[in-house]
Formats: C-alpha cells, structure tokens, sequence
C-alpha cells in the first residue's frame, strides 16, 4: 500500500497510487499514458522532441481516453551552440558506419529540438491545455514563465541528479522533486552535461533529498516492480517513478529492434553513452553504444545537434534491418521488463506493492 508520507503528493496530482510512468520522449504515447492515468497513476507524455501543435494533438488524444491527471515533461536544455568544423569531423568520424548499412552520412547537421527555455509557442500550449502536472529535465525555465504555469493551476516537477540541482528547483517554485539516479535509462538530467556528474544511485539520492528538501521527493531509477517502489517509499520518497518498465508495454512506441534489444542479452548491460544524442544517457548495449565507447566527450557536437546525426543513422540501419544504431534508452532494472499492456502492467505493479 502507499505510505502515509504518500498521501500529500498522491493529492496534490490527484492520483490513487504512488506509481508515475516516465514521460519518456518518442516512447510515451496517448494511449500508453491515458491507460496508466485510468489504473491510478500518473500517465505521462515526452514533449522534449514534440512541436507546439503535436503536443497540443498528443494531450488532446490523452482527454480523449481518459479524464484522470495528466504529465507532459519539458527539456529545459541550454540552446545548442553550433560548431561547423566539429560538426563536419563528426559526421566523417561516422562515416565507416553509415558505410556499414550502405548509406551516406548527411551533409550538415542541425539543432532538431527547440528547448522550452526558448520556446514561447510551447509555453502557450501548456497554458491553453492545462495539463495537471508539468515537469522539466537538464534545468528549469525562467521564474515568470514557473509563475504563470502555477497560477494556472498546474502543479510542477523538477528532476534532479544531485541535492544541488534539487535546491535550485526548489527555489525556482517546483512544487516536488523527481530523485534521477545514475541507474536510470534515457538521459541524465544534470544541468551541465559537461559538468562532474556525482553518479548518485537513486536510493542514495532519495535519502539524502528527502533529508534535506521541504517538498516531496520522487524516487526515478532502477525502478521495476512493487518491491522497487515499496523500498524508495519506506526510504523516502513519496512515489515512483518508472520508465524503462513501460518501454516493453504493448502501448509503447518502442520499434521491433528497441523491443528485441530489451528482451535479449542486452538489457544485462546498459551504458552511458552521449554519442548519440550529445548528452549522457543510459541507452541497452549495441552497435552504437560501441562505437562510442572510445569517442572523447568533446569529441562529441551539442546537443541535440549530433542527435541529427543519430537519428539519420539509424533510419539507415533499419532499412537494411540493422537496429543497433537506435536510441534504446533503458535503466538497469531492464532484465525485469515485461511484455504485457499498460493496464495489466500497472494492476501487477499495484498487487506487488500492496503486498509489501
């Protein structure tokens, strides 16, 4: 059952259960958040890689399937810095494998994701729709634009990977923090991805946040199972939060190779790699992880323009059937991943809990 320390947090976003799926950008859909939302979590969607009109789309087909709480995760990047001569030495050192699935590496890369620092448009979509909750990852906007979105009735979240990140969520106005260990999958959520990244495991992060903040904390990392989420409770946290569970769900939009990857030999070793998107980020063992295992981070183009590339990489691949250049983000919990739906996934998580 949740505990009692729970229940402010469970109010505030007007959930029954201490379970949050990830808003995991290009894997979250509408029907996979509108069917975690209607067990009594908190259903969640990814709009770091979305435009302001298919976000407005994606939160419209969510109210279509359900009228519980909704999340919607905003990148909070620092605007990517270009650098041509960089740029052009990346796509050259990536040409062996576009060689390797008989393609060419593309002639310029570019900034493919507006931060939401930055973007006005997005920022009046959220105020328009009024999703209930609305978190952000890598920072947090300005104090005005925090200001609006809480007088607007939305609560807010803020992922940090360190109690010094936490502290400057708390003073910008979040209204909880999400606990990021080094466990999890997809990116780090560190403020400068060039900066010393203390590697807090979640457990760890969770003790020392839920010591030392005002608000609730919320326990993101590693997190598979009831047994997982019952232990960052009793250590803590005021609910969970899962990513990489959800990845292998029937709602997911994780591809064939991305699905196979999580089931196989692979899930055994997950690495951090910033090769494919520019910045850290927990990604299954494979052909890309690889490769990058002997690239130099300032090697590496910012964010998320060398994700231009990436991405160009693996639509290569998987037109001749190679899936391993994919962005096949994953925690190390991702043994424990289950190929089931949404709804039976969160009736499993919410039995193991109870019994614990």
């Amino acid at each position: 059952m949740a505990s009692s320390s729970s229940q402010p947090l469970l109010e505030l976003l007007d959930i029954e259960w201490p379970i949050i799926q990830a808003p995991m950008a290009g894997i979250s859909t509408p029907a996979m958040a509108a069917a975690v939302s209607n067990a009594g979590g908190l259903g969640s969607l990814g709009l770091g890689a979305a435009t302001p009109a298919s976000a407005r789309e994606m939160i419209a087909a969510v109210r279509e399937r359900s009228s519980r709480s909704l999340h919607v995760n905003m990148f909070c990047h620092q605007p990517a810095q270009a650098d041509a001569a960089r740029e052009t030495a990346w796509l050259e050192r990536l040409r062996p494998e576009f060689e390797r699935v008989k393609a060419e590496p593309p002639a310029a890369i570019r900034e493919i994701y507006k931060s939401f620092l930055v973007d006005e448009e997005m920022f009046k979509v959220l105020l328009e729709t009024r999703p209930k909750v609305v978190s952000f990852h890598f920072g947090v906007p300005s104090r005005e634009w925090i200001q609006a979105l809480r007088e607007a009735g939305i609560v807010l979240l803020g992922s940090a990977t360190n109690l010094r990140e936490a502290r400057l969520a708390v003073a910008a106005g979040v209204d909880a923090v999400v606990a990021q260990g080094y466990e999890a999958g997809g990116h780090r959520g560190m403020y400068d991805p060039d900066g010393a990244d203390e590697q807090l495991g979640t457990m760890a992060l969770v003790r020392i946040l839920s010591r030392e903040l005002d608000v609730p904390v919320i326990a993101a990392g590693g997190i598979m199972d009831g047994a997982g989420i019952a232990a960052a409770l009793r250590l803590g946290a005021s609910a969970a939060q899962l990513g990489t569970a959800f990845v292998g769900t029937d709602e997911s939009a994780a591809d064939a190779g991305y699905r196979a990857a999580l089931f196989s030999s692979a899930a055994q070793h997950t690495v951090m790699t910033r090769v494919i998107s520019g910045r850290p980020a927990r990604c299954l063992a494979n052909r890309f992880t690889a490769f990058g295992e002997n690239v130099a981070p300032n090697d590496v183009p910012a964010y998320p323009i060398v994700y231009d590339a990436g991405k160009s990489l693996n639509a290569a691949g998987k037109a001749v059937g190679e899936f391993g250049y994919g962005a096949q983000w994953a925690g190390q919990g991702a043994p424990l991943a289950r190929a089931i739906s949404a709804g039976k996934l969160m009736a499993e998580l919410i039995a193991e809990l109870s019994e614990h």
